[in-house]
């Protein structure tokens, strides 16, 4: 082959060739960078407020996969990948992935049984599947939740939907089950009156519903109170918290006792 052979064959190559590599780098740059973009977009646009969180995390996640499943389809019928082989052997692919990710597909329609339905949202207080934590986003497979002690989990959405799921955030109020102990020589009017004055004087423990203490339980070695505190859902933890502290501190102001375990030994001399 001689000099002005392989001139003709470079010239070819980079008329139809070159020409389809330098638009398919040029499409996978714009694209790549137009689908971040977009997904950004949809994240922190101020026109997209109105929208609930948690929908437009799952379509931030859905698009993901349809836009990189189109470009990636551009780029091969860019390349002059026959459409009729590509749609057989995507075909075929798809049949196999299918298969394969059986697991993934079940995850997918929890993903949009959850988007439906909506047992929770994003940045709901949750326990599901033997896991507890915020929820901080929901994917097309998987729904993260971010814990009390600062640790991210990623819980499958098939999962979640074949799991109960308690939402802690869903009402807008919610009540502190307490339960406190005295002596038996304590009075049992006084010991209510104690834990009533308590709760009265906590700003955030709710009038309406009515707080409840009553006497619930004859123990072994101690008289068993129940207290219930109605409160705004973000107070819960202060309530609870508070309430421990203030009782333990007017119990040591009126004399009210808190016994210990105890054990009466009876000694036979015979």
């Amino acid at each position: 082959m001689d000099f002005s052979q392989l001139l003709n064959k470079l010239v070819e190559f980079a008329t139809t060739t070159g020409f389809k590599l330098i638009a398919v780098i040029i499409l996978v740059i714009a694209g790549l960078k137009a689908i971040k973009w977009l997904k950004k977009w949809i994240k922190t646009s101020p026109k997209l407020d109105k929208i609930d969180s948690s929908l437009r995390s799952f379509a931030v996640s859905f698009l993901s996969v349809v836009l990189y499943a189109i470009l990636f389809v551009t780029v091969l019928m860019i390349l002059g990948v026959p459409a009729t082989s590509f749609i057989a052997v995507l075909t075929t692919c798809a049949a196999a992935i299918g298969l394969a990710l059986q697991g993934s597909l079940s995850n997918f329609a929890g993903g949009i049984m959850i988007l439906l339905f909506k047992p929770f949202k994003v940045g709901d207080f949750i326990e599901a599947a033997g896991e507890t934590g915020i929820v901080s986003e929901i994917s097309v497979v998987y729904t993260e939740l971010l814990t009390l002690d600062n640790k991210r989990i990623t819980i499958p959405n098939g999962t979640l939907t074949n799991s109960v799921i308690e939402n802690y955030s869903s009402e807008e109020l919610r009540r502190v089950d307490l339960t406190f102990n005295t002596a038996y020589d304590c009075d049992m009017e006084t010991v209510k009156k104690v834990i009533s004055k308590v709760i009265e004087n906590n700003p955030m423990a709710l009038k309406n519903p009515a707080p409840f203490v009553r006497l619930s339980e004859h123990g072994e070695n101690a008289l068993t109170y129940t207290v219930r505190i109605w409160c705004k859902n973000a107070d819960y933890w202060d309530v609870n918290f508070d309430t421990i502290e203030s009782v333990k501190k007017a119990f040591d102001e009126n004399g009210i006792k808190i016994p210990y375990n105890q054990i009466d030994v009876h000694i036979d001399n015979k």
